[in-house]
């Protein structure tokens, strides 16, 4: 019988109160969860359903985001280096030994960033729709370039509407199967958190940040090349923010790789969490 559930905790991470989900059964295979813009750790709600009886899952919402801790952009450094380390020192808070990691849309810099730190960490990687390669670009991150390139108040018009309602379905809703199978609730409860005070500016920095992403990029795929990492890609190809090239140039350096492709948008989830769930079953038993 299916008695697992979903818990909702907190705990001090750097002076902060990091907010997590947390399912299944300390012991069994650890999966850390990893999602920012839009929907943060609510993303993988389903996902985790799916898997609690398997698996021991945790998904914080980095500082910032969802039920997390705020802290002021004058006392926290809003880039993706520092969410990095707060994630690093989270999962050392919570002695999570040799986890796997799946990590989606700004999930990915952070994974990256603390694979090159401590290469031991992780057991394997899930990746999904999110990017370490130039042609991996898709053409909502193009229209950011002048932003991410100088940032001044004409370039941020560019990018303030990802912060709207309409930019928020951009994520849920552009390139998905069918519209009507995602549930309105979640991407509407995603422009609650967004609009909350001081939002605006929080997500407009880390925005900014992502160029020096693209500067990591070259050392991610030397990482990539050299440790040929157990990798699962599981895509939405038809994300405007990462499109599946950005698969296909992680499976050309990483030929091991075990990529899915969906179609369906960036938030792949939202339409395929239980065939996602297969991969990952699959994947992690083999």
């Amino acid at each position: 019988m299916k008695k697992q559930a979903i818990r909702y905790k907190q705990t001090r991470v750097d002076g902060l109160n990091i907010f997590y989900r947390e399912a299944g059964e300390p012991g069994k295979p650890a999966i850390v969860l990893l999602n920012g813009v839009p929907n943060a750790s609510s993303a993988f709600q389903q996902l985790m359903n799916d898997l609690k009886e398997d698996f021991f899952l945790v998904a914080p919402d980095f500082p910032g985001f969802g039920n997390s801790d705020l802290p002021d952009p004058k006392q926290y450094d809003y880039s993706f280096h520092n969410l990095s380390v707060t994630v690093e020192h989270f999962i050392d808070a919570l002695k999570l030994q040799h986890p796997f990691v799946y990590a989606l849309g700004y999930g990915g810099p952070i994974t990256f960033r603390i694979a090159l730190r401590r290469p031991d960490l992780f057991a394997g990687y899930i990746l999904q729709n999110s990017n370490a390669y130039e042609e991996g670009l898709g053409p909502a991150m193009h229209d950011a370039a002048p932003y991410l390139s100088n940032r001044n108040a004409e370039t941020e018009k560019l990018v303030k509407p990802l912060l709207t309602l309409d930019g928020i379905k951009l994520f849920f809703l552009n390139g998905a199967k069918d519209q009507q199978a995602i549930d309105p609730d979640h991407y509407h409860n995603a422009l609650y958190y967004l609009s909350r005070p001081g939002q605006q500016e929080i997500q407009l920095d880390l925005l900014y940040d992502y160029r020096n992403n693209l500067a990591e990029y070259p050392k991610w795929q030397q990482w990539l090349k050299t440790t040929q990492p157990r990798m699962l890609l599981v895509w939405g190809k038809n994300d405007v923010f990462f499109p599946v090239s950005a698969a296909e140039a992680i499976q050309r350096d990483v030929p091991g790789a075990e990529l899915h492709v969906y179609d369906t948008s960036h938030l792949a989830l939202e339409e395929f969490h239980v065939a996602i769930a297969d991969n990952i079953q699959s994947f992690l038993k083999n």
